[in-house]
């Protein structure tokens, strides 16, 4: 809001995008994290951020621009640093165009621009083969699990794009979260956007109502023990269809929640599927 008041109270939404991202560079605990994008850097979560005060009136949305609707001073409100932070950048890009922004985040920031539809023909030769040089890419074949737990969607994303995760497995059993993103429709759409498959496999999933109670590891492992037992067991062909998949598509991750791997089902299904006799790769929590 405050970036908006510093710009005129108005600013293109790639122009916003770049920004912010400009902002946060600068901040060492960031208020947005960013994914390479279409378009370079881009945050999820403060698109949606500005949407939800656009419908509440807070803010003007049309197809290409935001703007203020209100007149309180956002800038007043902020600490001192951020104020600062964005005052430099006002002062460094007031009047630089998308394009100058564009080229600017790329040359500086190649990472976020190794998904860009655009770098091509926005960077010289050189430039462009420097930006490629930070897609992540590797041929080795990988399981990985990792949970969301703790972390914003584009952190999240990231670990998945800097791992060269093809296909992400949802192995929940219900995959409905209060935490923004991390639904399945929402994940598969922004795993979509990003180049990467989504798969829901709800058969190797615990049920919610297994879950309550659990105050200690010992409580885990009980679980666990019974997870082994009662699940692990049965669905054999499934755990055969990741394995499979993962031969087909060389790094795939499962993902369910906990951050602690140690109180995640997933260890449990990993290992499962480590010990087939066709599994000769490595094993990734990340």
């Amino acid at each position: 809001m405050a970036l908006l008041q510093l710009f005129d109270n108005e600013l293109d939404k790639i122009r916003l995008q770049k920004l912010l991202f400009l902002f946060t560079q600068q901040q060492t605990k960031k208020d947005y994290d960013f994914v390479p994008y279409k378009f370079g850097c881009f945050s999820y979560s403060a698109n949606a951020d500005l949407t939800a005060m656009a419908q509440k009136g807070i803010l003007l949305e049309t197809e290409k621009r935001f703007s203020l609707n209100d007149k309180t001073d956002y800038l007043a409100t902020l600490r001192e640093e951020d104020k600062l932070y964005l005052q430099q950048i006002k002062s460094q890009f007031s009047t630089a165009t998308n394009d100058d922004l564009i080229r600017y985040t790329y040359i500086y920031y190649p990472y976020w621009a190794t998904k860009s539809t655009v770098a091509k023909e926005k960077l010289s030769a050189n430039e462009y083969r420097n930006v490629m040089q930070y897609k992540p890419h590797s041929d080795e074949t990988i399981l990985f699990t990792i949970g969301y737990e703790g972390v914003s969607l584009e952190e999240y994303l990231n670990r998945l794009i800097r791992n060269d995760v093809k296909v992400l497995v949802d192995v929940r059993r219900n995959p409905l979260s209060m935490k923004y993103g991390f639904s399945k429709s929402q994940l598969m759409r922004y795993c979509d956007s990003l180049d990467i498959e989504y798969l829901h496999l709800p058969e190797v999933g615990i049920a919610s109502d297994k879950r309550q109670e659990l105050n200690t590891q010992a409580d885990y492992d009980k679980l666990f023990a019974s997870y082994r037992e009662t699940n692990l067991s049965k669905t054999i062909p499934v755990q055969k269809r990741i394995l499979e998949l993962l031969q087909q598509k060389e790094r795939i991750a499962l993902t369910c929640f906990e951050a602690n791997i140690a109180q995640c089902h997933r260890k449990h299904l990993a290992d499962a599927i480590v010990g087939f006799p066709e599994f000769h790769y490595e094993l990734k929590h990340i």
